[in-house]
């Protein structure tokens, strides 16, 4: 049976790829084989997908492009549309046999998604759907900006009303500004818990390094 998380976001541009990376470095340094997958990614720099870089190279053992991705579209765009600009279809029950094949041989998979939880796949299918298919407990992250509360507590609602299983939440710093009063104080008194950590801001982060701001005791 498949043990991991999936990762999903209030937005997009949250850090959901530098939450997952670091999760995989948490539970590697714990001595576990660990595979970071993403396997849906659009919008491409110099045909490299940064996150598919970032989450292959953090894998325990480290893994090929094509071990940790399915769909790779060049548009910066929601993942649906730049599949139908290339002429493609996102096949959901495609992405499921990937990440069974990909999950053997290894003790955890931690699986991230595009954008937030709701964001389309075609076909009528979302990223909900394919949570629903993988009933991995899902880790929300949070950007620390004004308005976050209300993102949070309405993906949370998201993901709760479909009885999926809840991993917990990260925080994350994406700019400089401090986090405004009260927000931190909400999404605790918000949403379910736990708060697996809080992510200091860093103009250049390293997953590593966050991942000792991990807490992972009250995690599945």
């Amino acid at each position: 049976m498949m043990k991991g998380f999936f990762v999903t976001g209030t937005d997009t541009g949250v850090g959901k790829t530098v939450v997952s990376a670091a999760l995989v470095h948490a539970y590697a340094a714990r001595g576990e084989r660990v595979a970071g997958l993403k396997p849906v990614v659009s919008g491409a720099v110099d045909g490299v997908w940064e996150d598919v870089e970032i989450l292959r190279q953090a894998s325990v053992p480290p893994r090929s492009r094509e071990e940790c991705n399915l769909y790779a579209f060049p548009a910066a765009i929601a993942p649906h549309w730049a599949a139908q600009q290339v002429g493609q279809r996102i096949d959901l029950d495609a992405i499921l046999r990937f990440l069974e094949e990909q999950a053997a041989g290894v003790d955890r998979v931690i699986v991230e998604g595009a954008g937030g939880f709701l964001v389309p796949l075609g076909d009528g299918r979302s990223f909900a759907d394919l949570a629903l298919g993988l009933r991995l407990p899902v880790v929300l992250v949070v950007d620390l900006r004004l308005g976050a509360i209300n993102h949070a507590l309405l993906s949370a609602e998201a993901i709760i009303r479909r009885g999926l299983p809840w991993g917990g939440w990260v925080g994350n710093h994406v700019r400089p500004q401090p986090v405004a009063a009260g927000t931190l104080e909400g999404l605790q008194e918000g949403l379910p818990g736990p708060c697996l950590g809080v992510f200091p801001y860093h103009a250049a982060p390293r997953p590593q390094t966050l991942s000792r701001c991990l807490n992972l005791s009250a995690s599945p």
